[in-house]
């Protein structure tokens, strides 16, 4: 494996937040790790990085521990944290210099990355002159460019308009194609469904949820519609939940509710362009495990 966590667990002040957890990430393989805010996902990442260090559990990284293997890691924080006076070209050099990445080939490896990532005509700009958007596409350079075996993505899509958002996401696929190793961490649900390979989420300091995408659908059953509509679509008899994006929606059926039956109450409402029976999307299978555990935790305290 690349990564192996064996039953970690981490408290700060006598307070846990990370309570025996235990996943793997195979080598060539899009790992995500989600969870809501303050979920314990950061206190992960930098026990993986060796930021910190697990109270107890054991932690193996590319066949090694994580302080024997840091120039084959690649970083991208949540947080930027680039020298805003140098330019895009010094700053990239200079991060590559620190990874032991010898002049020439980091220079070609950086020129590459920054045309894949439509930066190239920016190379000789200020870090300061740059949109949000652009400092985010320089900083994932940054974390790739000395071509790491195992790369660790913290909100990757921070600041990204859709287009850039496409581009980053071709680049973190092409990368795993390449056989590298990458964990994602993001709130954003759809990209973690279209692009990992396999999930683990955390939530209160515990693993709520682990496997592949399709196996931790097809566990919630078929009870979600999606629909592609015009008109006005309201409050529908067997329907539990919309949720709304323009023309679009995702529909979460009550329990023991007839799809046909509520497509007829649809279509007596709107005007129907595609109806779809199927397994609830990862966002609000996200949605029911933090609100149930909510619910749990609640009536426990």
């Amino acid at each position: 494996m690349a990564v192996e966590i064996s039953h970690i667990s981490k408290s700060f002040n006598g307070q846990s937040v990370v309570k025996d957890i235990s996943f793997d990430i195979a080598p060539g393989e899009v790992f995500g790790l989600i969870g809501p805010n303050g979920a314990g996902k950061t206190s992960i990442i930098r026990m993986l990085l060796d930021i910190i260090r697990p109270d107890s559990g054991r932690i193996r990284i590319l066949d090694g521990s994580p302080e024997g293997i840091k120039d084959r890691i690649g970083y991208l924080p949540e947080e930027r944290g680039l020298y805003r006076r140098l330019t895009v070209m010094d700053t990239l050099m200079y991060l590559g210099a620190l990874k032991n990445r010898q002049n020439r080939e980091s220079r070609e490896r950086t020129l590459e990355l920054l045309e894949k990532m439509d930066m190239l005509l920016h190379k000789d700009k200020r870090i300061s002159e740059l949109s949000k958007g652009m400092q985010q596409k320089i900083q994932l350079i940054a974390a790739i460019g000395h071509n790491p075996e195992l790369i660790i993505l913290d909100e990757p899509f921070s600041g990204l308009d859709p287009l850039n958002m496409k581009l980053v996401k071709d680049l973190i696929l092409e990368l795993g194609r390449e056989g590298k190793t990458i964990l994602i961490s993001t709130h954003m649900m759809d990209q973690v469904e279209r692009m990992c390979d396999r999930i683990f989420m955390i939530n209160r300091g515990s693993g709520v949820l682990y496997g592949s995408v399709g196996e931790i659908k097809s566990r919630y059953g078929k009870n979600t519609i999606f629909l592609e509509f015009e008109g006005e679509l309201k409050n529908i008899k067997g329907v539990k939940k919309i949720n709304h994006s323009g023309k679009y929606a995702e529909l979460v059926l009550d329990a023991g509710a007839d799809a046909q039956d509520v497509l007829k109450n649809i279509v007596s409402e709107v005007r129907v362009s595609r109806f779809e029976l199927s397994a609830p999307s990862l966002n609000e299978i996200f949605i029911e495990v933090v609100e149930h555990d909510k619910v749990d935790h609640n009536s426990k305290t």
